[in-house]
């Protein structure tokens, strides 16, 4: 309405545009009620983009333009000033302001704060400039929150807490709603301070209230919305329903539970770190059988049945059921503005702005304080006379003159009407008071009639009309009658005089008989009072009879109990001689004890029979007897439980001897199969020892042998050189001194020839281990040779792998090693230095033959890093598979450790093997 009829001079003033440029108005509805001549009036600036394609809204009512003139026009007659109107616009403008505020991280802030977008600071510039407050404060009241802690000085510390972005928007919303909200206090004040009563005794009161509301999505508006109408049903039903009710059994004719969803989402509210989802479960576990609240998977929607049971609930509304969300429940309810805003405000110099807040703001709840209000509300409903007015909506086109059925039936069936209906049609709807009824057809009748009671004429009359009994019901102050059957009863009173006439005979036939009736009740009522004295006395008569039996046997009553309670205490004294009989020793004393108790018995019994006024006496004796039987008893048993026992430790003792017989006899058993077993097991060890001892014997014998075969065919193939160079040396020296003598005898020179070189113990032992191999790898690539260590089975060739492996890698790293500079140990080094000097002064010893190709070493080195901390050194750890490494690992100080496979990391790890080490020479840990 403001951005429809304000002038444009006033809207810029105020900043007002089209509805499309506000947040808060965006959403809704766009376009403007107006008429054919006031929408000349609207300029292109102020329509939004709905209104410009669709056009506007028409209502013969509403004109958005002459509204507004109205409107000021009645303010004006409130007596609210220019200046004031003008304050009211101004706060209005501002709340459309304060909405387009938006927020964004703030990068600067390492709590997680935000500060406002740079491209609304037009948008906070004029809600500031139009409250009349500073700009930055109110930036920084709305980024920020001031909290004062307990503790620290005289008044606490003060700290400020940077807000997220949902906390700022929310706050920036509850300052919205909190001077939209004084805003329409302060104008229901200035309207009823012009009404000139200070007070008045009556009143009309009109409600108007929002319906029933149901969509996909339901949060904690709609929630709030349809516990109002829930409320107000409630209501509705006991106003009208429970009143039919009331009446009924008022005149003899016929004969609720509150729990709080609120309550619990102020507690969950009221938390540290209050949750939506720990606030729904709270919901179902406060209501577990609840029929009206369900999960949120029981609605017949689609999309509520993708709702897990912690994100929502289902109520069951005397309309439909309603699935409701609870994820924004807890931010909605806390719609409280803080102190650093309401601080800000109440700081304006805008006059209106300073009344508004001239009280601080309660911190309440939005469904506390909708609970309360609503209570003053259903308060004064119920104290006041109350009128309903049922608004159906005909169509959903809004056309008029449109109804639509199904539309109709449906809000009648929400709104109650339907039950109300048919309630009237099975009750009585109209009923008319016995002297209402008499005064209104007593100038149809003669005297004699006009004078019967207005009771006594009603029932005279519908009885002798032949009304059918269903038709009405007479209660204590009127008659009620189904729905129709008051008309057919005035039909027939007014009608023509002849039937009137025939009317008035059938009335006084019906008086006469029925006081005749009445006569004929009277004499049997004289009848039946006759019969009820005579029974009286009969009666009287057996009342006398049993109260005397009654004292005759409360006098004799202790004496009869008391010889009853002997004579059955006398069974128990049989059970004790039948017991005492079981006995072996001690029996005759036992016996003389019973037959005194006996002698007891017969003597109590005798004094009680012959004294009559022995009372209580005769208790005492019972008891005397009962405890000296219960003696006589524990005694009895006491004996049967000894001999039983004693009896039952001689079995016992049998038993165990008979046992610990058996026990041995087992024993010797037992032993004698273990030694022959034993005797059994030792021989078949010898035999097997001795079998492996011979197969040993004949396999050493045998190679034995074949060691003393080849020691001997070495030994003469050793000979035959040893002979066959002699023999060069014989011929060489004979050839030399035949060549002197020649070289003497022609004066000549003689030439020598080179001595004859003789191969080195070493190298022979080098090609005869060559000619003992079995397999050459020379010409084997790297991943053959790795397959071949890792997958291979054959011991033999799985050493000679390992052994040409190893040579090439030595190779390779001496190369490497004569191309750069060596360090104490660098990121390269595969071993630490200790490692390998001792390998390089270790002599190169013929490979000793390894008989266990499974072992397993493991070794842990020290080192350190070269111009690092002296303090800080790290540990070189290695795992020998027999003669080389199968792992390694290092752990350098301030760095991640290293773990190296043989398999995948060879380059990188030590390729010497155990005995080049000479790890097994030291005492490394």
């Amino acid at each position: 309405m403001l951005m429809a009829g304000a002038p444009e001079g006033l809207r810029q003033k105020l900043g007002l545009t089209k509805p499309d440029d506000f947040n808060y108005l965006k959403s809704g509805c766009t376009r403007y009620f107006t008429s054919v001549s006031s929408e000349k009036k609207l300029s292109a600036g102020q329509k939004s983009a709905d209104h410009s394609s669709k056009g506007p809204l028409k209502d013969i009512l509403l004109d958005d333009i002459e509204d507004l003139s109205a409107l000021d026009q009645a303010l004006s007659r409130l007596g609210i000033s220019d200046n004031e109107r003008l304050q009211i616009y101004t706060t209005v403008a501002a709340v459309l302001h304060l909405g387009n505020i938006a927020f964004e991280d703030n990068p600067e802030d390492t709590r997680g704060g935000c500060r406002v977008a740079t491209s609304k600071e037009k948008s906070l510039i004029m809600a500031s400039r139009l409250l009349a407050i500073d700009p930055s404060e109110l930036r920084q009241a709305l980024v920020a929150r001031v909290m004062q802690s307990s503790r620290g000085g005289l008044k606490g510390t003060v700290i400020m807490v940077p807000l997220k972005i949902y906390e700022a928007n929310n706050a920036r919303d509850a300052l919205a709603k909190a001077i939209y909200s004084n805003l329409f206090d302060y104008i229901v004040n200035r309207i009823n301070q012009s009404i000139p009563f200070q007070a008045s005794s009556y009143y009309i009161g009109v409600l108007d209230i929002a319906g029933f509301e149901f969509f996909t999505v339901n949060s904690f508006e709609q929630f709030c919305i349809n516990y109002c109408n829930e409320k107000l049903q409630q209501f509705f039903n006991d106003r009208i329903l429970k009143y039919e009710q009331e009446l009924y059994k008022r005149e003899d004719v016929i004969e609720a539970k509150n729990k709080g969803i609120l309550t619990l989402l102020d507690e969950e509210s009221k938390l540290p770190k209050p949750s939506y989802t720990h606030f729904t479960e709270e919901v179902h576990k406060a209501f577990p059988k609840e029929y009206r609240l369900g999960l949120p998977r029981s609605s017949k929607l689609k999309a509520h049945r993708g709702l897990r049971d912690d994100e929502g609930f289902l109520i069951r509304h005397f309309a439909g059921a309603v699935c409701y969300q609870t994820k924004h429940f807890i931010d909605k309810n806390n719609d409280a503005l803080h102190a650093s805003l309401e601080g800000i405000v109440q700081d304006s110099s805008n006059q209106l702005i300073k009344t508004l807040f001239a009280t601080s703001v309660a911190q309440k709840s939005v469904g506390s304080k909708f609970k309360s209000q609503l209570g003053e509300l259903m308060e004064k409903l119920k104290n006041n006379g109350t009128n309903f007015i049922r608004c159906v909506k005909p169509n959903s086109k809004m056309i008029d003159s449109q109804f639509e059925g199904g539309l109709s039936l449906m809000q009648l069936k929400c709104s109650g009407m339907t039950s109300v209906l048919e309630l009237m049609e099975h009750g009585f709807p109209s009923r008319t008071p016995f002297a209402e009824l008499h005064n209104m057809y007593k100038d149809y009748l003669p005297k004699e009639l006009k004078a019967l009671s207005p009771k006594t004429f009603c029932e005279a009359m519908f009885h002798s009309l032949n009304l059918h009994d269903k038709d009405f019901k007479f209660g204590v102050t009127r008659v009620f009658f189904r729905p129709g059957k008051f008309a057919e009863f005035d039909k027939i009173m007014r009608s023509d005089p002849e039937n009137l006439q025939a009317i008035v005979a059938r009335v006084k036939k019906w008086l006469v008989k029925s006081r005749w009736i009445k006569a004929q009740f009277c004499a049997l009522t004289v009848i039946k009072m006759k019969n009820k004295i005579a029974y009286r006395k009969k009666a009287l008569i057996t009342v006398q009879k049993s109260v005397r039996g009654y004292l005759v046997k409360k006098r004799h009553a202790p004496r009869i109990k008391a010889l009853k309670n002997i004579k059955q205490l006398n069974g128990n004294l049989q059970k004790i001689e039948a017991s005492a009989s079981q006995l072996k020793k001690d029996k005759d004393a036992t016996t003389n004890e019973i037959n005194k108790l006996k002698n007891q018995f017969s003597a109590a019994i005798d004094t009680i029979k012959k004294d009559e006024k022995i009372g209580k006496g005769a208790e005492s004796l019972y008891t005397e007897l009962v405890a000296k039987v219960n003696q006589q008893m524990a005694l009895l048993q006491k004996k049967l439980q000894d001999q039983k026992n004693a009896d039952e430790q001689e079995r016992l003792k049998k038993v165990q001897e008979e046992l610990e017989r058996q026990r041995k006899v087992k024993e010797e058993e037992e032993r004698k199969l273990k030694e022959e077993e034993e005797n059994r097991k030792k021989k078949a060890e010898m035999e097997a020892r001795r079998k492996v001892e011979e197969e040993e014997r004949k396999r050493q014998e045998e190679a034995d042998r074949k060691l003393a075969l080849e020691l001997q065919v070495q030994h003469e193939k050793l000979e035959q050189e040893e002979r066959r160079y002699q023999e060069q040396l014989e011929q060489e020296r004979q050839d030399r001194e035949l060549a002197l003598r020649l070289a003497q005898e022609s004066n000549g020179q003689l030439e020598e020839s080179p001595p004859m070189i003789r191969k080195s113990e070493a190298v022979k032992n080098q090609q005869a281990n060559l000619a003992k191999s079995k397999y050459d790898l020379s010409k084997w690539k790297y991943s053959e040779l790795r397959d071949t260590i890792n997958t291979s089975c054959d011991i033999e060739l799985l050493e000679a792998c390992r052994h040409e492996f190893h040579r090439r890698l030595k190779v390779y790293h001496a190369w490497k090693a004569k191309n750069r500079k060596r360090t104490t140990m660098d990121e390269n080094e595969r071993a630490p230095r200790s490692v390998m000097e001792s390998a390089a002064r270790t002599p190169r010893l013929p490979q000793k033959a390894v008989l266990d190709h499974n072992s397993q070493r493991y070794f842990r080195i020290p080192f350190q890093r070269p111009g690092g901390d002296q303090m800080k050194r790290g540990w070189w750890y290695a795992h020998f598979d027999g003669q080389y490494v199968a792992r390694q690992m290092e752990l350098h100080p301030d760095k991640t450790p290293i773990l190296l496979v043989a398999g995948k990391d060879d380059m990188q790890m030590c390729e010497l093997s155990l005995e080049e080490t000479g790890l097994t020479r030291k005492a490394w840990c």
